[in-house]
């Protein structure tokens, strides 16, 4: 009865534990459900679609035709995503050289077809309608 009990007790705090966890905050699974679809844009091909869903943040920085010519050339020989995993995400209001907003640092484990294990660092941010955006994006080798 004592192992039934503690084995009682433990799914009730790994149950507790998982309620609790960031990813289950609104503005996370908002902000990652934003990253994924703006993401399945980028998979596809779709670079001036994926810019003109960006944020205006995003698009302040990097003009339509620099970012189709920035991805066309890098992330397309990258070739088909074969698994995205996510690894974190993470609600911020203070990122470095960002104003100041409602953010969330996402990284997604990736493997694509031509290239090894990468990380995808995407960053939402909260526009004032509400919306989530795509503000960051660049890809590093996974640690």
């Amino acid at each position: 009865m004592k192992s039934f009990t503690r084995i009682c007790l433990s799914v009730i705090v790994v149950s507790v534990l998982l309620s609790c966890s960031p990813a289950q905050d609104p503005n996370v699974k908002a902000a990652t459900y934003a990253a994924q679809e703006w993401l399945a844009q980028v998979d596809n091909g779709n670079y001036g679609e994926s810019w003109d869903n960006a944020s205006a943040l995003f698009q302040q920085r990097i003009s339509r035709e620099q970012w189709e010519n920035t991805m066309g050339g890098g992330r397309a020989a990258y070739g088909k995503v074969v698994t995205r995993q996510l690894k974190s995400a993470t609600l911020d209001t203070n990122l470095p050289g960002a104003p100041g907003a409602r953010y969330v640092a996402i990284q997604f484990r990736t493997k694509f077809a031509n290239a090894p294990v990468l990380i995808e660092n995407i960053t939402p941010v909260q526009e004032p309608s509400g919306q989530w955006r795509v503000a960051g994006y660049f890809v590093k080798p996974a640690d």
